[in-house]
């Protein structure tokens, strides 16, 4: 068990408010939305590494802590990707190619949860691609 930085929890909390902001893209946050998201940390990120937060709980749980969070607030999805995005600049070394790879896999899947992925969704899938070819 590995106790994580403050980088790599923010990581987590970051990667949350990125799947907030897809899930948030057509202004409306569904409950299929929020199972996606709990089925992929349940299925691939609990199992990517071993950290875990001051309280011994897996450190991935905290992307579904923030999502419900700003649910609860109603943050904009453009504010949220904005956010992580600047994280992204500032601490690239976080994100291992794995780790990319496992986010767009979840953005897709969090937009194809409900009827499939829709106009604003597939823009702001976009968005994330052409971010980490940077």
């Amino acid at each position: 068990m590995e106790h994580l930085n403050k980088s790599e929890l923010q990581f987590y909390q970051k990667t949350g408010e990125l799947f907030f902001a897809v899930a948030a893209a057509d202004k409306i946050i569904r409950k299929s939305e929020y199972e996606a998201l709990h089925t992929m940390v349940s299925k691939y990120w609990k199992n990517l590494d071993d950290f875990k937060d001051e309280y011994g709980v897996d450190a991935s749980y905290q992307m579904e802590i923030v999502f419900d969070w700003l649910d609860y607030e109603s943050i904009d999805a453009d504010t949220c990707f904005e956010s992580f995005k600047d994280f992204y600049k500032q601490h690239p070394t976080l994100f291992t190619s794995k780790r990319k790879e496992l986010i767009l896999k979840t953005a897709a899947t969090i937009a194809e949860a409900f009827s499939g992925t829709n106009k604003s969704e597939l823009i702001l899938l976009g968005k994330i691609e052409l971010l980490f070819k940077k």
